[in-house]
């Protein structure tokens, strides 16, 4: 069953990694996490500063490690002790980077890009400011249109990630959108890429395996 899931997401996988290379992106897929991780480390230059958007896809193929090993200036904000002014900081210097290195919330079959977020410097990132993004999706991300791309995020990723933060939400509670107008709610920016911005080189590396949220 397994081989089977596996054939079958990675024939959708090939499908949309073409639409993807038509709508102009440089696309890689890739059977696994390490495979990824491989894929993502060869496309930064050593002497890149890299900075990570907040992605649990990024933290679990453990590319940060490696590019921290290797002498990879890497900006990221997830660290503990810091303030909410060095948050702010540090976001704002991972719009600066070389390389912005991050996930995606959903993506289409017909290669549509979609986020939705809180704050905003993640999918500010991917629009402009790095000089080159790099995104990384597990299969999971996949979806089949844009209404099934925005449920997926407001009734699995938003649930999930309420959660993981410990915010008092009614989907952290209930475990789907309750459409509230919370004054912590973190589905509050949705963006959509159609195409890659036009001066922003923009990779996207397919993985034929579940990641993140």
């Amino acid at each position: 069953m397994k081989d089977l899931k596996s054939w079958l997401t990675k024939k959708q996988l090939e499908r949309t990694a073409e639409l993807l290379k038509e709508r102009g992106y440089e696309v890689f897929l890739v059977e696994n996490r390490e495979e990824a991780k491989n894929k993502v480390l060869s496309l930064i230059p050593q002497e890149a500063t890299v900075g990570i958007g907040g992605s649990i896809t990024i933290r679990e193929i453990g590319v940060i490690e490696e590019l921290e090993k290797r002498g990879n200036k890497v900006i990221h904000h997830w660290k503990e002790g810091l303030t909410p002014e060095q948050d702010l900081e540090i976001r704002r210097q991972e719009l600066l980077s070389d390389v912005f290195l991050s996930s995606v919330n959903a993506l289409t079959f017909s290669g549509e890009i979609v986020n939705m977020e809180a704050i905003g410097n993640r999918v500010a990132a991917q629009i402009f400011g790095p000089k080159k993004v790099i995104v990384v999706v597990g299969r999971n991300k996949l979806v089949v249109n844009l209404e099934t791309a925005i449920w997926r995020i407001k009734n699995i990723v938003t649930p999930l990630n309420a959660k993981r933060l410990k915010l008092e939400l009614p989907c952290a509670d209930e475990g789907y959108c309750m459409n509230c107008n919370h004054p912590n709610r973190i589905c509050r920016i949705t963006t959509i890429l159609e195409a890659p911005p036009s001066r922003t080189p923009f990779t996207v590396i397919l993985v034929n395996e579940d990641l993140g949220f």
